[in-house]
């Protein structure tokens, strides 16, 4: 369990939040806008609570008090409005992927009984042909893009006028309404075929444990501009750059795609980012390709050796052309929802550039451990938040064991589905599903998922995440699957194998290789340099390449049941 750092402010709820902030942090910016010209506007902390207040005490207007509300679109302050007007008075909040096909999207519309949704023109046809299904509650369409009512459709922009107006003629309900902060407001649906998805049940205690927590051992401020970047839907984005910017009463930008991510740092000053490994590696890459450009690659590597005992302060000095490439302002990179490779997360630090280590779940709020600018270690998760404990059970012999976690940050459970519930948390401790290691200081390693883990004969243990860490590092390969395959009628006889995605034009121009064959031989022997990095039992016995990706989940995680069935249908 981490220690508090910094001093943090003290909340019951997002309400409680959203009022002593605003008082703190009113007139600073919450978020700065670059419109269609690329010109900018600003828009004020005390401005947001105003348009959250309007915007609440019209839905109420609407007959939306206790009801379930969606919300599907871009990263866009709108949606961010629309969180808060739902969960600080007025209903359920219900956020969807906006990345699921129409059908998928029809039945959580169904399965969560939401009466109203909030949505962005880029999705106003399938919600206009959501709309009309016989199964749903939906009563009210919600467009975050119209200027004003029109054919049924509701604009939030006018709604938000209405409830001034309702405001000014001293209409209180919103106002006045009470959270109770241990019930369900926030439902979430884990990814995953929307038959088998489990909806989370989260409330506002849940969120605001992890928002103090988080505050408590990060160095982020009111002064600090933080770039949104992943899906808003997502619960890491979600609690860590949307709600915890406000919490700080820090400014908030969005990203114009993934390809601007890095010309976005510099053109917004950004100085905080939360993100996902891919993101981290990217930017690397950028940077390096602009070194060998410059012919710096390795003057830069003997300047990393030269002062890698340094402090960070005197490292970012040192490497002050790097920061600038990044826009000069980066005092801090959170990296979560994947594993961070241990020497890219090196590289970073020996550049001066902060970059720490989270982890967590839909389940948790989502974070139970992350690293901090003064206590890290690399390759580790950090420790658990001040206010989660966090152990191991059933350990092996090598000291991993499932890792299990208790706190005020652990969902209410799994909404309607009581078995489901039973089988992660048990006597009050959640059940990860994720195997870790903990040192003797509590740090956290993780190793893999339980469920994905291949026991061999000898009865040793693969972890698959693990190796296809080890993969990925071979130039032109994009991303790895590791399975394990049955070599006789022995059930026990298992032999590892690898498939591997790869990009056909860097292979050639890297290994100088043209032919199926030739990219086939380059690649085996690759994956026989890697097997002479390992114990015999870990070693890759077969290789399966293709160019098409693996199936993941819209959070981009591998679907490692359906990559199986997948290889053993071509197989058949």
């Amino acid at each position: 369990m981490e220690k508090r750092i910094y001093e943090h402010l003290e909340i019951s709820d997002l309400k409680d939040m959203l009022n002593k902030t605003g008082k703190k942090y009113g007139e600073k910016i919450a978020y700065k806008i670059k419109n269609e010209e690329g010109k900018y506007r600003t828009i004020t902390h005390n401005e947001v609570r105003e348009m959250v207040d309007s915007l609440g005490t019209a839905l109420i207007n609407l007959g939306l008090k206790g009801k379930r509300i969606a919300i599907i679109g871009e990263n866009r302050y709108e949606w961010e409005i629309v969180y808060l007007a739902i969960v600080c008075g007025t209903g359920i909040v219900v956020p969807l992927d906006k990345s699921l096909p129409e059908n998928e999207l029809k039945e959580l519309v169904e399965r969560s009984e939401i009466e109203a949704i909030f949505y962005s023109k880029k999705y106003e046809e399938t919600i206009e042909k959501i709309k009309y299904s016989q199964k749903n509650k939906l009563k009210h369409m919600i467009s975050m893009d119209l200027k004003k009512h029109c054919k049924g459709i509701y604009s939030q922009e006018e709604l938000i006028e209405e409830g001034k107006e309702l405001i000014e003629k001293g209409n209180t309900e919103f106002l006045d309404a009470k959270i109770n902060a241990e019930e369900m407001s926030i439902m979430l649906f884990t990814s995953g075929t929307t038959s088998k998805s489990k909806v989370v049940a989260l409330s506002h205690k849940n969120i605001c444990s992890n928002l103090m927590d988080i505050g408590s051992i990060l160095d982020v401020t009111s002064d600090d501009v933080l770039l949104s970047i992943l899906p808003i839907h997502h619960v890491f984005e979600c609690t860590v750059g949307f709600l915890f910017s406000l919490y700080k009463g820090a400014q908030t930008v969005f990203c114009d795609g993934l390809r601007h991510v890095v010309e976005n740092l510099k053109e917004y000053q950004v100085t905080v980012m939360a993100c996902v490994p891919a993101i981290y590696e990217r930017i690397f890459m950028i940077i390096r390709k602009q070194l060998e450009k410059q012919g710096k690659v390795e003057e830069i590597i003997q300047k990393e050796n030269m002062y890698k005992n340094q402090s960070m302060e005197v490292r970012k000095e040192v490497f002050k052309e790097i920061h600038d490439l990044i826009g000069g302002k980066v005092k801090l990179f959170i990296s979560g929802a994947a594993s961070l490779d241990a020497n890219i997360e090196e590289k970073y630090r020996l550049l001066g550039i902060n970059i720490v280590q989270g982890y967590g779940l839909t389940e948790t709020s989502p974070v139970v451990a992350i690293g901090t600018n003064k206590h890290y270690k690399t390759g580790s998760i950090g420790k658990a938040v001040p206010s989660v404990e966090a152990k191991l059970v059933d350990v092996n012999d090598e000291g991993i064991g499932e890792l299990i976690v208790k706190g005020p940050n652990v969902m209410l459970g799994y909404f309607n589905n009581q078995k489901a519930t039973k089988e992660v948390i048990k006597d009050g401790w959640f059940y990860t599903g994720d195997l870790a290691k903990i040192d003797e200081e509590g740090y956290i390693y993780i190793c893999g998922r339980k469920k994905s883990v291949i026991v061999l004969k000898n009865g040793k243990n693969i972890f698959p995440e693990e190796m296809e860490n080890l993969v990925n590092k071979i130039e032109g390969v994009k991303e790895s699957f590791i399975f394990g395959k049955q070599q006789s009628e022995d059930k026990n006889d298992i032999k590892i194998n690898v498939k591997i995605v790869f990009d056909k034009e860097i292979v050639k121009n890297a290994y100088k290789v043209e032919t199926d064959e030739e990219i086939q031989n380059v690649l085996s022997r690759k994956i026989k340099e890697i097997n002479q990095t390992m114990p015999k039992y870990k070693a890759i016995r077969g290789i399966i390449l293709t160019e098409e990706p693996l199936i993941k989940t819209t959070t981009n995680k591998i679907k490692r049941q359906e990559n199986l069935d997948a290889i053993e249908k071509f197989k058949n």
